[in-house]
């Protein structure tokens, strides 16, 4: 009989175990930011699954790296419209109230 490769499931926990005296080694701060970046990589689960040529580590490392990249991203658009806003905001003209105050 062949044998069976354990489910990707069973692989990233098994991973994710191994990481646990690194994990408490860790500033509390730092483990909070471990635990978030490991439940991310959890978010793609199935997708690893067809990843099967790469190591378990390397899949939840690639699936980290999505998850900050998708926050960079959406951090990067946030600023680009916080900036397109004060750029418009920048050519219109003050309310009388706003620009009373100014005199004074």
């Amino acid at each position: 009989m062949g044998r069976t490769l354990p489910s990707i499931t069973q692989a990233f926990l098994q991973e994710q175990q191994s990481l646990v005296k690194f994990r408490r080694a860790l500033r509390l701060e730092d483990q909070r930011a471990l635990d978030d970046i490991l439940a991310a990589s959890r978010q793609h689960l199935a997708a690893a699954a067809y990843a099967s040529h790469l190591l378990p580590f390397e899949v939840m490392l690639l699936a980290m790296l999505v998850e900050e990249h998708k926050e960079v991203m959406r951090l990067r658009s946030h600023m680009e419209s916080l900036l397109a806003e004060r750029k418009q905001g920048a050519g219109r003209v003050p309310y009388r109230d706003e620009a009373s105050d100014r005199e004074d």
